[in-house]
C-alpha cells in the first residue's frame, strides 16, 4: 500500500504525516510512506484544502487532522 499525505508543510501537515507514521508502525500495516509538499502535484489530486491522505492513488481524507482511529479504519480498509 502506498500511502501519501498531501499538504505545503503547515503544522497541520506535519502532525497529520506523523499520526499516519505513528499509525503504521504501532499496526505493522505494510505500507509506504510519502509526502507531497508540490502544490501542482497537490492539485494534481482535485482538493482544494490540505492536509489530505491518499492511500494507492485514492484521496481518502482531506481538510482536517483526523484522529488515530479515523487513520487506522483508512489504512485497514486496504490492506
Amino acid at each position: 500500500m502506498e500511502v501519501i499525505v498531501l499538504g505545503t508543510g503547515c503544522a497541520k501537515c506535519k502532525n497529520v504525516y506523523s499520526a499516519v507514521e505513528k499509525v503504521i508502525a504501532e499496526t505493522g500495516i505494510q505500507a509506504t510512506l510519502k509526502k507531497e509538499e508540490d502544490i501542482v502535484k497537490i492539485m494534481s489530486y482535485n482538493i482544494m484544502a490540505t492536509p489530505a491522505i491518499v492511500v494507492d492513488g485514492v484521496v481518502k481524507i482531506k481538510g482536517y487532522v483526523p484522529s488515530e482511529a479515523e487513520i487506522k479504519k483508512v489504512l485497514s480498509l486496504n490492506s
